[in-house]
């Protein structure tokens, strides 16, 4: 029989628990879907914690990928409407670069990545014990556990500019920063790089993301040394970046043709995944906050599950789009570059021009089509949209034939001769009329999954951590940083050229490359997997200007410490120091 367990660690002190350790915490099993029994039971159950708490954690929009979404140029997040999304206005401090210790939405990724790692070093604790008694199926599941320290303390190193170097629960952690992090997390990285097993599936970390999780750490290397000044790429950091993306680039992995089903219902099997957060057990925890976060809110995605919506929260800042426009010149991006957009609801051309059609006259301008068949569109949504409606009782309106009546959808936050259709247009800022709720074009990557009963529960798209593209990405960058921009070209076109599947839209090859183009090009193929910010700062763009956003204070490379972080460890004095700036 299958069972389902989950640990849910209670509410401690973030300074107690993340850094002194606890031999004994009461757990609440909640969710992660086990088999087995036994060893492999034990093996099991002592994993899941520290794998599902990416999912339900980690990786929540309102926790880190929240953070460095909206601390890029690639997304905003206004006030919209005045009413919604405010949340003590930590989304609008993060995005203008004025963040502060008292931050939630830095407060909450701190607290998330320290109880992870303390997960973490739990579990690998006791696969050392059942390894000692025999239990010969914790023994890979221990190197998992290592490299999984490993990760989310590069995560901390990236967001705080240290890490937690902790080997055992009742020990006090030590904090490095620098080369000492560095070298603390490649050392990890290395014991069990070639020891784990590389046939497991992307849910799981395996030989070739840690492979990945090593040419990361040699890539952003020159920024962990100097976060506050001008980073010196070493050869020996980037000749280690391209040995380690050589062999990931050899193996199992193969480049998707059609982009988005990177992204897809399906995307488990996308042989373009090398680490993901699986959600294919569709438990209640697994999530499609992703894709639901930055859609409109009027919009039914799935018309056999009535309720789901999205939060019109995030949107795409004018100058992230710009990013488009100024390499596809004359030619629309979107009919460019087939990873700006896939077109997927065929409005009929007799019922595209909505001249003298409104909210108040278009009872007879629809289309009909299969309810299971309808998909929205994906990519970098604009203009009108166009969905399921709903009748006076909430339920979906249907042709004749049972087929789903498909109209533009309307904005539910406008009423009588005012109300309009929801119209992405390019403005968003934090001006009242750039804060409306339909204001700003939208992402819309993954796909609104058909196991969607709500807006965000039961989806079984795995949420994409490490995957091919940015392998390449990384080479060419390594390449072009040790001076072989013939290789780094190469690269580049092989990724461009490969997203074929739709040929008119397949991205032409560039004739030339630096590192100017390098960044642009990793906006395209990366955009929405939380890769911009990383970016930013180590091409030496995050003091620039965009949108809502002035500030060129080199300290924000890094966030605040949480006060409540540090007054927790103020009987430890110097332990914990905030970073400049705050």
């Amino acid at each position: 029989m299958k069972k389902s367990l989950v640990f849910k660690l209670l509410p401690l002190t973030v300074f107690f628990f993340a850094f002194f350790g606890c031999t004994t915490l009461e757990e609440e099993v909640i969710d992660e879907s086990l088999t087995g029994s036994g060893q492999a039971e034990v093996v099991s159950g002592s994993i899941a914690p520290v794998y599902g708490y990416l999912r339900g954690a980690i990786w929540l929009h309102t926790a880190n990928f929240g953070l460095q979404e909206i601390a890029s140029d690639e997304a905003i997040l206004p006030y919209r409407g005045g009413r919604d999304w405010f949340d003590g206005g930590k989304f609008i401090a993060v995005h203008q670069h004025l963040t502060t210790p008292g931050n939630s939405l830095v407060g909450d990724t701190w607290n998330f990545m320290t109880i992870g790692l303390s997960r973490a070093l739990t579990a690998e604790e006791r696969m050392k014990l059942e390894v000692k008694e025999g239990n010969a199926a914790a023994q890979d599941a221990l190197y998992e556990m290592v490299a999984m320290k490993a990760y989310i303390n590069m995560m901390i190193l990236d967001n705080w500019g240290l890490v937690f170097k902790k080997d055992a629960s009742n020990a006090k952690s030590e904090i490095l920063r620098g080369q000492e992090a560095i070298t603390y997390l490649e050392k990890e990285l290395l014991s069990v790089r070639d020891v784990i097993k590389s046939d497991k599936g992307p849910g799981r970390l395996n030989q070739f993301s840690v492979k990945a999780l090593l040419a990361r750490l040699y890539l952003n290397a020159a920024v962990y040394r100097a976060p506050y000044g001008t980073p010196i790429f070493k050869k020996e950091d980037m000749d280690n970046v391209i040995k380690y993306t050589n062999e990931i680039i050899a193996g199992p992995y193969a480049l998707s043709a059609e982009y988005f089903d990177i992204f897809g219902d399906n995307n488990s099997n996308n042989r373009e995944l090398i680490f993901a957060m699986d959600q294919r057990g569709v438990l209640q925890t697994e999530h499609q906050r992703w894709q639901y976060w930055s859609i409109s809110g009027d919009l039914v995605p799935r018309p056999e599950f009535p309720n789901t919506r999205g939060t019109d929260a995030a949107a795409m800042t004018t100058d992230f789009y710009q990013t488009w426009v100024d390499a596809n010149g004359s030619v629309d991006p979107a009919v460019a570059d087939a990873r700006f957009s896939m077109k997927q609801t065929m409005v009929p051309s007799n019922l595209q021009d909505l001249t003298g059609i409104t909210p108040a006259n278009d009872q007879n301008h629809y289309y009909c089509v299969d309810a299971k068949s309808f998909q929205i569109d994906r990519g970098i949504i604009r203009g009108v949209l166009w969905g399921p409606r709903k009748d006076a009782g909430g339920k979906i309106i249907l042709c004749p034939d049972g087929k789903v009546r498909i109209y533009p959808v309307i904005n539910a936050r406008t009423s009588g001769a005012n109300r309009t259709y929801v119209n992405h247009n390019l403005q968003v800022d934090f001006t009242e009329q750039g804060s409306l709720h339909n204001t700003g074009y939208r992402f819309s990557k993954y796909q609104f999954s058909s196991t969607g009963p709500d807006c965000c529960s039961y989806s079984s798209v795995d949420l994409v951590l490490v995957r091919l593209g940015e392998i390449y990405l990384m080479r060419a960058e390594a390449k072009l940083r040790n001076g072989d921009n013939a290789g780094a070209l190469a690269d580049v076109n092989t990724l461009r050229t490969s997203r074929n599947a739709r040929p008119s839209q397949t991205p032409k090859a560039l004739t030339s490359i630096d590192l100017n183009s390098l960044f642009r090009e990793a906006g395209f193929e990366l955009y929405w997997e939380a890769f911009r910010r990383n970016y930013q700062i180590r091409f030496g763009k995050y003091e620039g200007s965009w949108t809502g956003k002035t500030s060129s204070d080199p300290n924000k490379r890094l966030f605040p410490i949480p006060q409540r972080a540090i007054d927790g460890s103020s009987n430890e004095k110097g332990y914990l120091v905030q970073n400049p700036g705050y």
